[in-house]
């Protein structure tokens, strides 16, 4: 009996462990700091301090040139913005929102009489993205990496880390 009791209790905790396997991965390493997004290189950096942690290669909107400036133009933001959410039930996977617009980007779209759209993240390709290669410039106006990759930056990126968005 005793050791039917350790088999199960053996079963279970790896049955539990089995569970955590999924697309949320943990991270223990040092904090990342900044995020930087260099657009003309198709490069995104998650860093700690000065020192590059992890590297990417990305895709962007699909017309990267310029900041964006209006809602459905095709263009990923550029300048200083943060972390200011997690999505867990992404429809691109996973995904972490950037706060774009900035009170700016609000103001520049209303004096030219359009919407400066918002909805900005960093994700992944799920669904039918996924057999685009990487670096391919795709999305609405987002980063965009593989599903693999973004599991890794979901578990390292948190709230109100700054993200520069270089051209």
């Amino acid at each position: 009996m005793w050791f039917f009791r350790v088999l199960l209790v053996l079963a279970v905790a790896f049955g539990l462990t089995a569970c955590g396997s999924g697309k949320f991965k943990r991270y223990h390493g040092p904090e990342v700091t900044r995020i930087e997004v260099h657009k003309s290189a198709r490069r995104m950096y998650l860093l700690h301090h000065n020192e590059v942690l992890k590297s990417y290669r990305i895709g962007l909107g699909s017309n990267p040139v310029g900041h964006k400036q209006r809602e459905g133009d095709g263009r990923t933001p550029e300048g200083i913005y943060f972390i200011d959410r997690q999505n867990p039930n992404s429809n691109f996977h996973l995904s972490v929102g950037i706060s774009y617009p900035r009170p700016v980007d609000v103001e520049v779209a209303r004096a030219a009489g359009v919407s400066p759209g918002g909805d900005i993240f960093i994700h992944g390709r799920a669904g039918k993205h996924t057999a685009r290669g990487r670096g391919v410039d795709w999305t609405d106006g987002c980063i965009a990496v593989t599903d693999r990759e973004m599991e890794e930056i979901y578990s390292m990126v948190r709230l109100s880390t700054p993200v520069v968005i270089y051209p």
